[in-house]
């Protein structure tokens, strides 16, 4: 019998890498004709249609949901939904207020809140992982950059928060996340303009001081670009650090590494960004008839690029399915490849790594509550809504 995978079954949210395995195998063109869409599941096309972006557009956006897909896709996904030229001059405008150097700055910042929740957290032996440590970092992470004020933040990450819950059977955004998401919107409208008034030292003041050769990004363009920083960035770091400490606990001999020695939580954060990554799949639009393992895809069709799947391909990867730190991750497609390479990597990758490498000199060992541990359920993301953890102090 043919594989058969949607992206919104709650079996594929619990464990995608049997089918994953099938796929590649057997499908690595997949058609699904009941959701209207294509998948490639092998690395090497993967890889391949994240740098054709003349083939593969991001036009309509990156995600299957009826309200997420289309030619509006960019307003509240900004530049992940265009394709160059607008792509180009949307990006490097960004980029001229979310620099490298920006994100270095940030270190201290970070450490101060990884310590602040890591303090609450680890007080009483055993916590949620998420509710009470993954969940909060990020998003004050991304608030603090952005210039939400301390007393908005717990309000904004609830927001956040419903925007990417999804329920079953339900192949869209709920009611509830999209009013969220239009109070989010409003929001984020009065912070721009606030600073528009008042700027100050973040990342929304730098961003309406850009300018190149007279052009600057419009209300709207910022905007957009704070509500992808919030789905985005917000979400994808939560689940790196939840998937890290839950594979850990079921690779002790693995973990083991970065709690005897703190300079190892970089491997231990690179293989979890490839054995289990956040995003499992990215959509495109397949924008020219196109080839693929013998069969014609016509222009117009919609393809996923199962990034899940790519980094496990054992053509790239070695024993694919073993957690192992010391092996080469250099190859993972996690952030995606060519022109639309994750712009936040740097930063999801200084919050893991500054996360993780303060709980390894605080604590001894920890044990996850797996019975009790609970899967979020987002066509995208893969990750955990709870993960009550046990702690060993030092």
């Amino acid at each position: 019998m043919d594989p058969s995978y949607s992206p919104y079954d709650y079996a594929v949210h619990e464990d995608p890498y049997p089918l994953y395995a099938r796929l590649r195998e057997e499908a690595p063109l997949y058609r699904n004709e009941e959701l209207g869409f294509w998948a490639l599941s092998r690395h090497e096309d993967v890889a391949k249609a994240f740098r054709d972006f003349a083939t593969f557009s991001s036009s309509n956006g990156v995600s299957l949901e009826p309200s997420a897909w289309g030619p509006h896709a960019h307003r509240t996904m900004s530049f992940l939904a265009l394709d160059p030229p607008k792509h180009t001059r949307m990006r490097a405008l960004v980029s001229k207020g979310f620099t490298p150097r920006r994100v270095e700055l940030m270190g201290d910042g970070i450490r101060e809140l990884t310590r602040r929740y890591l303090d609450e957290a680890l007080s009483g032996g055993e916590c949620d992982w998420v509710a009470d440590f993954a969940g909060l970092l990020p998003m004050d992470v991304i608030s603090q950059m952005v210039g939400v004020p301390a007393a908005d933040r717990a309000e904004v990450r609830r927001l956040a928060d419903l925007v990417v819950h999804r329920e079953e059977g339900v192949y869209d955004v709920p009611p509830a996340g999209m009013d969220a998401a239009l109070t989010l919107v409003g929001y984020y409208q009065d912070l721009v303009a606030e600073k528009r008034r008042r700027p100050g030292d973040d990342l929304t003041s730098a961003l309406l001081g850009v300018e190149t050769d007279g052009d600057r990004l419009d209300d709207k363009e910022i905007m957009a670009f704070l509500f992808l920083m919030v789905v985005a960035g917000n979400e994808t770091t939560t689940k790196l650090l939840a998937n890290a400490l839950y594979w850990g606990f079921r690779n002790p001999e693995q973990v083991r590494k970065p709690f005897g020695d703190p300079a190892r939580v970089d491997d231990w954060v690179e293989e979890t960004l490839r054995y289990d990554t956040s995003s499992q799949m990215i959509g495109r639009t397949v924008a020219k008839d196109v080839e693929l393992h013998g069969t014609t895809v016509p222009a117009g069709e919609r393809m996923l690029l199962l990034v899940g799947s790519a980094n496990r391909d054992p053509r790239v990867f070695d024993r694919p399915d073993d957690y192992d730190l010391d092996r080469d991750t250099s190859q993972l497609v996690s952030f995606g490849g060519g022109r639309h390479f994750c712009l936040g990597a740097n930063l999801a990758r200084l919050e893991a790594r500054i996360a993780l490498t303060e709980l390894v000199r605080r604590v001894r060992g920890f044990e996850v509550d797996e019975a009790n541990a609970r899967r979020v359920h987002s066509i995208n993301v893969r990750g955990f809504a709870s993960l009550p953890v046990r702690w060993e102090a030092r």
